[in-house]
Parts: C-alpha cells; structure tokens; sequence
C-alpha cells in the first residue's frame, strides 16, 4: 500500500484521541459536522477534557494535524477510520444513523485500493452487511476488488487518565488476510501495548460488543444484591469487602450503570441475538434492572426520609454529581437524572451541584438546572452523593444539612458517620 494518510470521521470522545495519536506518527486530519468542535480543536482546546492541552497544540504545531467540516479535504487520504457514535432510540433499539452517514461520507471520497477502519460499537455483522453496501452504493466502488475494510473497536473509557489510548491494546481485524495485517500494522505504529488480531471483523466485532455486556450483568448482580442487603439491614459494601477477601472473587460495586458504553451496547447485541432466534435472557434482565437504579435510589432516599420524619413534599434536595462517572464531563446517559425525575415528583426544590459538567449542555440534553458551585448559606433536608467527585471529598457535607436530615451515599465515598444509607 502506498504511503498511509490517516482521516479520522468524528470527533468526539475516541476519534480525536486516536487522531492526535495516529498524527504523531502518519500525515493525519480529523472530520467532524460540528463546526464549533473542529474550530475549538484546532485552537488547542479539546472541552471533552480526553486530550490535554499541551499534547493537542503539539499535534497541531508540530505533526502538522488538523481538522474540518469540509468533506472535500479528505479526498487525499487513504486509510479512513469511523469513530462515531452507535446509539439507542426510545426503545431501546439500535440507532444506526449516524454510522451509515459516515459510510456515505467515506463512499463520497474514498479512491481505488483505500482502507476504511471502522472503531464504533455495533453487534457482529454490521460492518460487512451494512456499512460496507453502503460505501459502495455512494462510491461505485467494489468491495475486496477496489477498496477494503477493517474494524478495530474502540477502548476509551473517559475520564480515565492510566489507560489513555496509546496504552489500551487494540483488537484489529481486516476483510482479508492482507488487510488485516496492513490495519493491524498501523495501529502497532502508535501503541504501546499492541494489538491483538482478529481472525475476522465478526469476531473483532462481537469481542466489543461482549466487553461491555460482561460488565453490565456483573454490574447488575452486585446491584441486585445491594437490594437484597438493603431490605435485610445489611451494608453491601461490608458484605463485598468480605467476600473480596477470598482469592478469586470478582470484587465490583453496585451503583449507577450509565455512558455511552455499558448502558447503551448490550442492547446491540439483544437486538442482534432475537434475530437468530436467541432470547439472551441474563442479558435483557441485566439492563432492565440497571436502567432502574436511579429511581430505586430515589425512593430509598424517600424512605429514609419518612422513617426520621422529614417531610418529602417541597423538601429542599442537594444531588452532588450528574455526569455519568466521576472525575470527567460526560454526561451522556446519565442516570442521576433519573433520581432527579423521581424526586421532581415530591419537590421542586432539587439543587444539582457539578463541577465538571456543562450547565448549559445539562439543560439542552436533560432540561435540568444545575449549578458548578455550590450554593451558599442554604441547609437542605437530604442529600444524595450520586457521583464520586475528587472535589467531593472537599465538602463539609454536615454543614450544609439540616439538624433532621438525610444523607444518601450511592458510591460508598462519605464518611460512614454521617451517612443514613447507601448502595
């Protein structure tokens, strides 16, 4: 193949990771439709916080990086690589919008003896059945004669400052054996730790999506168990912590199962499964109990509130935390807001404190008020810590509760000694 010329197709939380990485080693440009994130990146700024700063404009500066809207500046490239969102509908069903417009992104400007490589997260098959029939439709190119594919699924877990992406081994896999050693080659250019070669892009591809869904159910069996525990009186964390102690225990926590990852793929794959016929039953149950945690949450708080008699109707309510995980501005997903809808239901008085997530992006994604300081010369009735914040630690929680109050922990983080319950 001729000399690798990298475009990255979106820009969000794993392309411009992975852009800033490839061009350090390739000539590399990103593409993204959203104008205000391409113009910010290319100042140096990157507000997802994934790519610091400094290693940004040195991409710009020094690697010649870049990035645009206009379609019309990849056409020079050869080695495409598709990072963009898989999401869900209303029902739970797979949202392959975005993906397959960028397959006719690709298809506009991809050439003869190209390589696309896609990195988004989809149950097997999608890839080759309907990306693919979708490049050459736009490009009146054949598939296997004159371009090719890869998939090589995407790692990022954000916020996560140890495993950043040129640490996280990658699975790779090609439409042929030639291929697959090309895109498996590239991506050992930049990596650390390696690759791992799929024997096809199916496999590459069901690796992902199972990834994720291992997490969700173990996820879901710990927060089962905290119900269990919870209605006999017993502490969960306690219970783990005992259990841990035994060599080969699996040691999770129970909380809120949120993202654009672990929330969001399984339901890939239970869709895909009930097409052969497979009712992935742990699976489904998994998720469904999950998806119910913010609300279980909520009412918890309500009941704890009820037996010390503090009053539930218009009761003034602190959340600490609304981004999905802690330490990171992804609110993607979140299920705080779930303890948010719940509570809404009683009080209007509800103050969401985050330091790390957009006001304004809550609002238009969520339509919820929130605050990044936190209000000053108020006492609330209960608070619920729903978010493991490092700047957490700094509050004096105490302080800002009324004599008779609650205090909810959902990720075992405060001191015990001022806690009423938690996961």
């Amino acid at each position: 193949m001729k000399t690798i010329k990298i475009a990255v197709i979106g820009l969000g939380y794993v392309g411009l990771p992975l852009a800033r990485l490839f061009s350090t080693k390739f000539e590399t440009i990103g593409f993204d439709l959203n104008e205000s994130r391409v113009n910010q990146i290319n100042e140096g700024c990157d507000t997802t916080l994934e790519v610091d700063d400094k290693l940004l404009k040195d991409a710009i500066n020094n690697h010649g990086f870049r990035c645009t809207t206009k379609i019309e500046d990849l056409k020079d490239f050869n080695f495409y690589v598709v990072a963009v969102p898989t999401p869900i509908d209303e029902n739970n069903h797979p949202d392959l919008t975005p993906l397959i417009k960028a397959s006719e992104t690709v298809g506009k400007i991809i050439n003869k003896d190209d390589v696309v490589v896609y990195e988004s997260t989809v149950y097997p098959g999608v890839t080759e059945e309907i990306c693919i029939p979708v490049v050459e439709k736009i490009s009146g190119l054949k598939f296997n004669i004159d371009f090719f594919a890869g998939y090589s699924p995407e790692r990022i877990n954000p916020g996560d400052k140890l495993h950043t992406v040129e640490k996280i081994k990658k699975v790779t896999s090609g439409s042929t054996p030639e291929i697959a050693d090309i895109v498996d080659e590239v991506y050992n250019t930049v990596l650390i730790n390696g690759t791992h070669k799929a024997p096809s892009i199916k496999v590459a591809e069901a690796s992902k999506i199972i990834e994720n869904s291992q997490r969700d159910v173990n996820i879901a069996f710990m927060n089962e168990l905290a119900k269990i525990f919870n209605a006999m009186e017993i502490d969960t964390h306690d219970v783990i912590e005992a259990a841990s102690s035994k060599w080969n225990f699996i040691k999770l926590n129970p909380g809120l199962v949120g993202g654009h990852c672990i929330s969001v793929d399984p339901y890939y794959l239970i869709e895909k499964a009930q097409v052969y016929g497979v009712l992935p039953r742990i699976m489904s149950s998994a998720r469904h109990l999950n998806d119910g945690m913010g609300e279980y949450v909520a009412n918890q708080t309500i009941k704890l509130m009820n037996k010390k008699g503090v009053m539930v109707k218009d009761a003034k309510i602190l959340i600490l935390g609304i981004t999905f995980k802690e330490n990171c501005p992804d609110i993607r997903n979140t299920k705080v807001v779930d303890i948010h809808h719940t509570l809404n239901e009683f009080t209007n008085n509800i103050t969401i404190y985050d330091p790390w997530a957009d006001v304004d992006q809550v609002k238009k994604e969520y339509d919820i008020e929130i605050v990044n300081n936190l209000p000053e010369n108020e006492l609330f009735d209960a608070a619920i810590l729903a978010v493991s914040h490092d700047k957490f630690s700094d509050i004096n929680l105490k302080s800002l509760m009324k004599n008779n109050s609650v205090v909810y922990d959902v990720k075992g983080f405060l001191d015990r000694s001022i806690v009423d319950g938690r996961l």
